[in-house]
């Protein structure tokens, strides 16, 4: 029908899928392992997340410093994991926006580490902040997103409540 939206969970439309309980294998995630940065586990849980890694070749943008797109992608972790590590048994969460300033530029070679802190949880939205440092604690980039829940428990996820759009 003309002018409707697809189904979040029609054919070809991609949904959250729940994350592994062990912290130690988010980093593994499809997409993610590729980046070269990593969860560490040790630093994540109760609304915290922490990604770190060393910047390579394959990391730099035409005038040799870190893609912005790095950045984005290594903040969006960090800040999605903490909103993971508070998720209850059968939430599930998105990112639905994600505001980034670019600070310092990295080079390669530098050790990063973004931490993704939850600012408020309500029901269905998750406030969050990020700082991406350097090896020394300098900040090189900041962000703020909105992540979605949905929920098994009211039927926002299940499909057995859906939601009615407003006209």
């Amino acid at each position: 029908m003309a002018g409707r939206l697809p189904r979040a969970n029609g054919k070809g439309i991609p949904h959250p899928k729940a994350p592994p309980a062990d912290w130690t294998k988010r980093g593994e995630l499809p997409g993610f392992k590729e980046s070269g940065f990593s969860i560490d586990a040790a630093g994540t849980g109760d609304g915290v997340c922490v990604v770190v890694g060393r910047v390579e070749a394959r990391h730099l943008n035409i005038n040799g410093v870190v893609h912005g797109g790095v950045y984005a992608t290594i903040l969006d972790t960090a800040m999605g994991g903490a909103v993971v590590s508070i998720l209850e048994s059968g939430e599930e969460t998105a990112t639905t926006s994600l505001y980034i300033e670019f600070l310092r530029p990295a080079q390669e070679g530098a050790q990063l580490r973004a931490e993704g802190r939850l600012v408020r949880r309500g029901r269905h939205l998750a406030l969050v902040e990020g700082k991406l440092t350097d090896g020394q604690g300098v900040l090189l980039s900041q962000a703020n997103g909105t992540w979605y829940v949905w929920s098994e428990a009211d039927g926002t996820w299940s499909g057995k409540k859906r939601p009615t759009r407003a006209t």
